[in-house]
């Protein structure tokens, strides 16, 4: 099996067409490292639609999720240039279907129109809104989802006062996977080391990060 993972389901992966890619890098935080990552999309002139990163469930590791809307062939070329560098313990990328992802979106409306209109406060209640902050001027809401969702919440809005609105990057959780935690203890176990130091594995990547 490659040192790129994807993991696919029961059809084929579409080669030459374009669809959204979630692109997860496990890696050490190291200043410098995401700008490098940036540019080798940049060189492939490639637009990054949302990025996020995050510590992950192993301590010192670093987890990013890129997306991207390319076709399958490009991503997993860009995985391998990404799973180049020295930092960089681990790529996988997947569809949208082999991923569980949310995004997080804030939306700030007129505290008078909630309470004037009922209608808005229905809105808010069908798209699962809760309040984080409530003042005289305006109310903030919070709601979870997916992009579609979000964006069907700000157009029921813009009637009704919409001052502001702001979607977080997406965060994503891949379905048929072990757990790259998993991974690190069953090597371990087998080539057990005195401690879990800094780069430790970095050069046997291949070697024990294959899901």
């Amino acid at each position: 099996m490659s040192t790129i993972d994807h993991f696919e389901n029961k059809s084929a992966p579409l080669i030459d067409g374009k669809e959204e890619y979630t692109i997860t890098v496990y890696a050490e935080n190291r200043i410098g490292l995401l700008n490098r990552i940036a540019i080798i999309f940049s060189k492939r002139k490639i637009n990054i639609e949302s990025l996020n990163t995050s510590p992950s469930e192993i301590e010192g590791i670093h987890r990013f999720n890129i997306v991207i809307h390319e076709g399958y062939e490009v991503v997993r070329k860009l995985a391998r240039q990404i799973e180049k560098q020295i930092e960089v313990l681990k790529v996988y990328f997947n569809t949208n279907d082999e991923i569980i992802w949310q995004e997080l979106a804030l939306y700030k409306v007129s505290t008078d129109e909630i309470a004037e209109k009922v209608t808005v406060e229905r809105l808010l209640r069908q798209y699962g809104a809760s309040a984080v902050v409530i003042r005289k001027d305006y109310t903030v809401f919070a709601v979870t989802g997916h992009k579609e969702e979000t964006d069907a919440l700000i157009k029921a809005l813009e009637p009704y006062e919409l001052i502001e609105f702001v979607r977080s990057a997406r965060i994503a959780i891949i379905k048929d996977s072990a757990g790259f935690h998993e991974k690190l203890k069953e090597f371990e176990a087998i080539e057990p080391g005195e401690e879990l130091v800094e780069n430790e594995f970095l050069e046997k990547g291949a070697k024990i990060f294959t899901m």
